[in-house]
């Protein structure tokens, strides 16, 4: 059915294979899994992401105020995107976890991974059900039977592939000899192995994953535009006098919503990309760490939405700014985290370059606190200044990618400031007393008792 290997021997088979071996697997009827697993990241990271949508779908009526009872639906509905975020990447890491073992695959265990697949892929429809009537059960009982299943399919393959295999391998090749006799081992034979939970995550699966979510929120941000900001021709022959112009400069604010909100996440990218460009290898916390910060890079799309509102609600853009600015604080500083949980075991965990005092660490440093700092600043000033937290909001927009491009020169900057404010306060050393030995004079003088 496949072939269990040591966490090293599967990493080696993740690449493609030879040509040469794969004829030679082809013929027993196995094959590389890196396929596989490519269509199994980009799949998990689509289903994590887009149960983004029965939220950011919450319909708000203009004239309905941002009380208190559309802000429980909101934490509501987003504490139930959170756990079910949270389920869908608990079964990809279990996932990553059974094929960091398995380094090849048959069509039976291509076939049951589809299953796997089939029912994780059903699961936003019974959130969506679970969000539009939560007082139904129904709802709810659908979205156990899925993780269930899930779960079932997982331990099957696990308990398969890993532990029953090698035994009844050995028991088949026993009676085979036996009976027909003794023949040439085989090429790859299957062996005993010891599952170890404690094993660090893949680290190129956990790129694939994020890269995932970041591309499919970003994608998210333009279905707004495409679905409600397209004229119709009927309303700019009657409202425009026939000038497309016009229609579409009625909706710019939402334009410049879009463009903001892609620029926050492919920033965020940005900095994820740059910190596990020095990562040798992804712990199980920093795994963790990277599925938060994940989870709340799925609700940036919120963010955008509620951002996109200031023109049509004008009364209540100090909570949607507040909202947006949370948002991004949470997706950030948990990036921030990951780095920072690195950094306890960075001989293990990262290149030398950003290693305390390294040459790349204060750089990584300003790269990923920069939207903390950013979002936590604009988030305090509405509280001081909210009749300007629009302009405060935009501001963030625009200064933080322009502090990205001047990054570096302006990390230079500092790091000289530091140096000559440090040799200006530290007092400079006398020059050391002569000992006498280069003065005659003092060789006269008696020595001192």
């Amino acid at each position: 059915m496949s072939q269990p290997q040591t966490p090293e021997q599967a990493l080696d088979t993740l690449g493609d294979c030879p040509p040469g071996r794969r004829d030679e697997d082809a013929g027993e009827g196995i094959q590389c899994s890196q396929r596989m697993l490519n269509f199994s990241d980009a799949l998990l990271s689509i289903i994590a992401t887009v149960m983004i949508l029965p939220v950011t779908h919450t319909e708000i009526s203009p004239e309905q105020q941002f009380d208190r009872s559309v802000q429980r639906l909101l934490a509501t509905r987003i504490a139930v995107y959170l756990m079910t975020f949270l389920i869908v990447t608990v079964a990809w890491a279990a996932h990553t976890r059974l094929f960091q073992v398995v380094g090849k695959t048959d069509d039976t265990l291509a076939l049951l991974n589809l299953a796997c697949m089939m029912t994780i892929t059903f699961l936003p429809y019974t959130f969506s059900l679970m969000v539009t009537f939560p007082d139904v059960p129904l709802g709810i009982f659908l979205f156990c039977v899925c993780v269930i299943t899930i779960g079932v399919v997982q331990s099957y393959l696990l308990m398969v592939t890993v532990i029953l295999l090698p035994y009844v391998s050995k028991v088949t090749g026993w009676c085979r000899d036996r009976l027909l006799g003794r023949r040439e081992p085989s090429a790859h034979p299957v062996g005993v192995f010891t599952f170890d939970l404690h094993e660090p995550l893949s680290k190129e699966r956990v790129e694939a994953f994020s890269d995932g979510v970041y591309a499919i929120v970003a994608t998210l941000l333009i279905l707004d535009i495409c679905e409600d900001n397209v004229p119709d021709p009927k309303d700019v022959k009657e409202r425009f006098g026939g000038s497309l112009v016009a229609a579409l400069s009625a909706t710019g604010p939402r334009f410049l919503a879009y463009f903001g909100s892609f620029a926050t996440v492919g920033l965020l990218w940005f900095a994820h990309h740059s910190l596990f460009l020095h990562v040798r290898k992804a712990t199980r916390a920093m795994g963790l760490l990277n599925t938060l910060s994940l989870a709340f890079v799925g609700g940036l799309p919120l963010a955008y939405q509620q951002t996109s509102a200031f023109a049509r609600q004008p009364r209540d853009e100090l909570e949607r700014v507040r909202v947006s600015c949370a948002i991004i604080f949470l997706a950030s500083i948990f990036q921030f985290a990951i780095w920072t949980t690195a950094l306890l075991h960075q001989a293990e965990t990262l290149q030398p370059s950003v290693w305390f005092g390294g040459q790349e660490h204060a750089l990584m440093f300003a790269k990923l606190a920069l939207y903390p700092c950013a979002s936590l600043l604009a988030f305090a000033s509405t509280c001081l200044l909210s009749r300007f937290s629009v302009g405060i909001f935009h501001l963030m927009q625009i200064a933080v990618p322009c502090a990205f491009l001047l990054l570096r020169l302006l990390v230079g900057l500092a790091l000289a400031s530091l140096r000559v404010l440090r040799g200006i306060t530290r007092p400079e050393h006398p020059p050391p007393a002569p000992t006498g030995q280069d003065d005659p004079q003092s060789q006269l003088l008696p020595a001192p008792c």
